[in-house]
């Protein structure tokens, strides 16, 4: 086998070790019958687990000034409660941060 058919292999490898444990809860839920409150309770796993990921990024944005990340993910959040668009929140907090910084740090 050359490079080239060893990097194909452990790429089609990596491909189905990621994706059996996707599809593999799909295929079993789609088969029971769930009550609307389990369903609600899947349905918010994705963004607890974001908030999660999020938080302590937050957090260590800046280690001598911790107010860079609490005013940039408080602007988020207000901005998301607004319904603006994923873009928008995103932008507007990088701006908030960066104003922060340059006029205010």
């Amino acid at each position: 086998m050359s490079v080239n058919e060893n990097i194909l292999l452990m790429i089609l490898g990596m491909s189905v070790v990621t994706y059996i444990p996707r599809a593999l809860p799909v295929a079993i839920l789609n088969r029971l019958n769930l009550s609307k409150q389990v369903e609600g309770v899947l349905k918010a796993i994705p963004y607890a687990a974001l908030g999660a990921l999020i938080f302590p990024g937050i957090l260590s944005v800046n280690s001598q000034k911790l107010i860079v990340g609490v005013v940039g993910g408080t602007v988020a959040v207000i901005l998301a409660y607004l319904k603006l668009n994923i873009t928008f929140v995103i932008c507007g907090a990088v701006a908030a941060v960066i104003m922060l910084q340059v006029y205010i740090l």
